[in-house]
């Protein structure tokens, strides 16, 4: 009776290496570190066990096969010759590695944080073996290369997770991400409005009832400046400081409104770059050009935001117009 029962805990405790094994090396260890920081109480537990990951398997390993050997020589007492044998592979196989893998694969985080303490005692008892056989494997193999993910990836993995109906990213959000995933690798003419669509004005225009309705209709908030020919900017015309303008005075000679000063941008110039010298200005339109005097369009910062969620932002005067 007693072979009986030994070969029974034999048996789990087989179950336990080899569950534990496929538990616990299933898990990411920079995923757990993530989780850990995170505050899942789940990785802080399994994190410190799982990270020393040559330490983890050659206890776990040991301990295998010290039970498997143990349990088959206690299984030839049981029966003899082929049988005992074919005993041994049917149990070992079936409850020894199918059944407690086949569990713990899916669900390693829960089972490992729930035989955290377990494990601990285990590395412990193994320690003066296990320890030198592991330093020589780090010394070796090196420790575990983090997973990196391409851009492409990355867009990949938010889509599966916006398409599943356990994940709580969105369909706006999956937009959003994808957006400013790519953004930084578009340039400046793919966001820019073409010149001929750039409402600008002469720095003689005088700044008038009519103009004001002008301004009104369009309902910009900057305006290129331009004298002599069209395509020689020279400032800034700032639609909210017009008010406080004389109706008698040109936009050259505005003292509030106008800003001599052109802030230039190459339409092969990335988004990115574009966006950081616009925060680091507080200047949020720029003329684009090819050429030195040579205007193409403008880039201002709604153009890049529309690039990174991907759709247009539309105001009050938009709407007004659209209707």
């Amino acid at each position: 009776m007693e072979m009986y029962l030994y070969s029974l805990v034999l048996i789990l405790s087989s179950a336990l290496f080899s569950g534990l094994t496929l538990g616990y090396f299933s898990l990411d260890v920079f995923d757990l570190k993530r989780l850990a920081a995170l505050g899942d109480k789940d990785a802080i537990r399994v994190y410190p066990i799982r990270k020393k990951g040559n330490l983890l398997l050659t206890t776990l390993l040991l301990g295998n096969v010290i039970v498997n050997s143990t349990l088959a020589v206690f299984l030839a007492q049981i029966a003899s010759g082929v049988v005992a044998g074919a005993l041994s592979v049917v149990l070992i196989f079936i409850f020894g590695e199918l059944v407690p893998q086949a569990s713990l694969s899916r669900h390693g985080l829960r089972f490992g944080s729930m035989l955290a303490p377990v494990m601990r005692a285990l590395i412990g008892i193994g320690y003066p073996i296990t320890w030198p056989i592991a330093h020589v494997l780090d010394k070796m193999l090196g420790h575990e290369t983090q997973t990196m993910y391409s851009k492409r990836e990355l867009m990949h993995l938010i889509s599966e997770h916006e398409d599943s109906e356990h994940s709580l990213i969105d369909r706006d959000e999956e937009r959003i991400m994808h957006g400013a995933l790519t953004f930084s690798h578009k340039e400046v003419w793919e966001a820019m409005t073409p010149w001929e669509e750039v409402v600008r004005f002469s720095a003689d225009a005088l700044l008038d009832d009519a103009f004001r309705e002008t301004m009104t209709e369009h309902n910009y908030s900057r305006y290129p400046v331009f004298t002599g020919g069209d395509e020689r900017i020279i400032g800034t015309l700032y639609a909210s400081d017009v008010v406080v303008e004389d109706e008698a005075v040109s936009i050259e000679h505005a003292e509030n409104a106008f800003e001599r000063k052109v802030y230039r941008a190459r339409a092969s110039e990335k988004l990115d770059t574009i966006l950081a010298r616009m925060l680091k200005t507080r200047h949020h339109q720029y003329v684009v050009f090819v050429e030195k005097d040579t205007p193409v369009g403008v880039i201002t910062l709604e153009d890049i935001i529309e690039e990174i969620i991907q759709q247009e932002i539309e105001d009050e005067g938009d709407a007004e117009a659209n209707m």
